[in-house]
């Protein structure tokens, strides 16, 4: 039986010792096995002699901005002002605040962002920080507690009424006054005529553009200064944490 099987084996492999090696087609093997498959998808839309066309622009990947940009997708708005980010915006209200004299337009707050207050919280705490005095919790009790505060006492003052968002808009916006002393703290001691001078132009700054922005949004010009009087007691809350470091009474009681 061995016998037999070896001579077999051995008669195909000697017919075939001087035939070249034969290499076949991959499309052979197919339409011979798989006979209803397509050879391939190239060819097959190419023989239909219409070459497929595909709408709208795609852009070429670029840097890592491109992640902030439309993806390629036309009519599609960027990724920041999807989140709520608008550096235009952000910019204008600033530039509101810095120039309180300029007159507001009523409009300025329907687009009641909170990036720009937000970065302008963190801004004046990173500036105490740096300063040696580390006053987060208080920056943003301080700023809860006021806002919540401001946005009862203007619904019970306008006739209008105004939403919480845009109260604390307003109120994060106008802080930018007082960024700016917390950045002369980190340069200079204000705990002295100097920084009490800075604090009182600063509170001073910060209410003007602060009143003057819910006036023109509530239309309530007849009550500037009854709106004004919270809104300084808040700010003044404010200065004091710039001037004076509540974390290092504490810590001396406590020894």
């Amino acid at each position: 039986m061995w016998q037999d099987t070896a001579n077999q084996y051995g008669v195909a492999s000697t017919s075939q010792a001087n035939v070249p090696l034969q290499f076949y087609a991959a499309e052979s093997y197919q339409s011979q096995f798989y006979p209803s498959s397509r050879s391939s998808l190239e060819g097959a839309v190419n023989t239909g002699g219409v070459t497929p066309s595909y709408g709208g622009s795609i852009q070429q990947p670029g840097g890592w901005w491109t992640a902030f940009g439309t993806g390629g997708f036309e009519g599609e708005p960027p990724l920041l002002e999807e989140l709520g980010i608008n550096f235009s915006h952000i910019q204008a209200k600033s530039m509101t605040v810095l120039n309180p004299l300029q007159h507001v337009d009523e409009h300025i707050m329907d687009d009641a962002d909170l990036a720009g207050p937000l970065l302008f919280f963190f801004c004046f705490g990173m500036l105490l920080l740096l300063s040696g005095k580390p006053q987060f919790g208080y920056i943003y009790g301080f700023g809860l507690l006021g806002s919540i505060s401001i946005y009862t006492l203007l619904n019970l003052m306008s006739d209008k009424g105004i939403d919480v968002y845009r109260v604390v808009s307003v109120l994060g916006y106008c802080l930018l006054p007082m960024v700016g002393v917390g950045a002369v703290s980190v340069v200079v001691t204000l705990d002295g005529i100097l920084g009490y001078m800075l604090s009182i132009l600063s509170i001073i700054w910060c209410t003007y553009a602060a009143s003057g922005i819910f006036v023109a949004v509530l239309r309530m010009s007849d009550q500037r200064l009854l709106v004004a009087y919270p809104v300084a007691l808040l700010y003044g809350c404010f200065a004091l944490l710039s001037v004076f470091n509540v974390g290092a009474g504490r810590a001396g009681v406590g020894r």
